[in-house]
């Protein structure tokens, strides 16, 4: 695929930590227009939403200030996902309530462009004025609604110009001038944790991706890189089973193949793909196996569920960062310094952790052979340059010079 990353636009409001972290509260509602609780228990269905008749007005003011009304549209999962939607949800219901700001969520009714832009439309008939919308999977509902409501401010995360048009892409941000998506370097935190993993004294690793799309090729892709780095530095024979789910969502066919890795001998599975990790989770349970979270910090979740230690780290991004510096701007009358614009979001700092939009959750279980400052010295290298991550996704398989793939493909 042609990658074609955009120049990475810092502003000094973006300035905020990475660390996610699990809801404690009660279960989730109905959406309709009140604000839901977050579980952080395993992930449940919640009600879905009513499909609106017809698309509405847009409201004519701004969202600025006390006219601001937020809403949340999910993607394939629910709010308690312990990952994606659950993050983006967690910031938008914090920045309402810190800001006096009306908030609520919409859940399609299942997965299709025609029922995410029914959840749009309802939002937009319900009197929100800002959308925010986590997963590629929106693109087509973007390319349906961001001209049909130009008033309306859309905020997206992981959507790229080549989800909206494709990969011989020309980006024009007339065209979506009311729209911001933020895309991540995913390779980076992809690389931290392979090669974390190794460095930590694991020799048998595992990635299970979810889909096959290129967020999830690309943390794959380089968390060969990193572990194949780690076993060239020491010297160390490692071995890595390569799969993909081909769905977000962990089952027990899913499980039974994690089953096989782990009694084959894998230590450490990076489950990369949202509530996959459950079947990770619950196979390394079992023979007393390790797994690697991703998007967040999900040892909350993992080691509350599955057993305590059991994350050894995870991959993040910052989702929480991005959305409140977005809504931020928002409010402060700041939009059009992000409208018509996707900013590739990596690295900022080697210096001070807490400015990078990526990187290695701060539940990270150190060991001596990699330290909190080896980590640290790590991100320092890939900030000044001396390690560099490549973010080609093109190539059909992962491949490594010293660690031995065992690519599998898709497993379902």
């Amino acid at each position: 695929m042609k990658k074609k990353l955009l120049a990475v636009l810092m502003t000094a409001t973006m300035v905020c930590s990475l660390a996610a972290c699990g809801s404690t509260s009660a279960p989730a509602e109905t959406a309709d227009t009140q604000t839901a609780e977050a579980p952080a228990e395993a992930p449940a269905e919640a009600p879905a939403e009513t499909a609106a008749e017809a698309p509405a007005e847009a409201p004519a003011e701004n969202a600025e200030a006390s006219d601001m009304k937020v809403a949340m549209i999910t993607d394939y999962g629910d709010i308690t996902d312990q990952s994606f939607n659950q993050s983006t949800y967690e910031a938008c219901k914090a920045f309402g309530e810190s800001n006096g700001v009306d908030f609520t969520y919409y859940k399609p009714e299942g997965d299709s462009d025609a029922e995410r832009v029914a959840m749009i439309d309802k939002a937009v008939a319900d009197g929100y004025n800002v959308v925010v919308m986590p997963g590629y999977a929106f693109a087509g509902a973007i390319k349906e609604t961001a001209e049909m409501y130009p008033d309306i401010k859309f905020v997206a995360l992981d959507v790229s110009e080549y989800d909206l048009e494709g990969d011989s892409s020309d980006f024009n941000n007339q065209t979506y001038s009311n729209v911001f998506s933020a895309v991540y370097q995913e390779e980076l935190p992809g690389y931290m944790a392979g090669y974390a993993a190794v460095k930590m004294g694991y020799t048998k690793l595992g990635f299970l991706g979810g889909m096959a799309v290129p967020a999830v090729i690309r943390y794959g892709y380089g968390f060969v890189q990193g572990a194949d780095a780690a076993a060239a530095e020491a010297g160390t024979d490692v071995e890595i089973n390569y799969a993909y789910g081909n769905q977000f969502f962990g089952d027990a066919d899913i499980t039974a193949a994690m089953d096989t890795w782990y009694q084959g001998g894998t230590e450490v599975v990076f489950a990369c793909g949202g509530g996959i990790f459950t079947s990770a989770a619950e196979a390394a349970a079992k023979v007393g196996g390790k797994v690697i979270g991703v998007d967040t910090d999900q040892a909350p979740v993992i080691d509350g569920s599955y057993g305590k230690g059991m994350t050894i780290t995870s991959a993040m991004k910052g989702l929480q960062a991005t959305v409140n510096t977005l809504l931020t701007a928002i409010k402060d009358g700041q939009w059009n310094s992000y409208a018509g614009q996707i900013q590739n979001l990596g690295l900022v700092s080697g210096d001070d952790l807490t400015l990078n939009y990526v990187g290695l959750a701060d539940s990270s279980v150190w060991t001596d052979t990699f330290t909190a400052d080896d980590y640290k010295q790590l991100v320092a290298d890939m900030v000044s340059g001396k390690i560099n991550v490549s973010n080609d996704s093109s190539a059909a398989e992962p491949s490594a010079a010293t660690a031995k793939i065992n690519f599998q493909g898709n497993i379902k």
